[in-house]
């Protein structure tokens, strides 16, 4: 099972440059530790310590932030396309 994960720009430098990479992965959870094993420091940058996502690192699952869904539990399928967008910093 792949699914298509999009890389933001501050990330590419750890995927050879490529703004999407194919990563296999029932659960958003075991996608992450592949993306690691086959991006090393994507993980670090994507997960706090406890292995949570960070929350200025929004995961979206076909357009759904997966915080809404199941987090790091959410159940994923062939042909799913995953994104991550690191949160704008803002306010006044």
């Amino acid at each position: 099972m792949s699914v298509t994960v999009r890389i933001p720009t501050p990330l590419r430098k750890l995927t050879g440059g490529a703004d999407e990479v194919s990563v296999e992965g029932a659960t958003i959870g075991a996608l992450i530790d592949n993306l690691e094993a086959a991006h090393p420091g994507l993980k670090e940058r994507l997960c706090d310590d406890s292995g949570e996502v960070r929350r200025f690192v929004n995961i979206y699952l076909n357009d759904e932030d997966v915080r809404f869904l199941k987090g790091r539990d959410t159940a994923l399928k062939d042909g799913d396309e995953v994104s991550i967008v690191p949160a704008i910093a803002g306010g006044r």
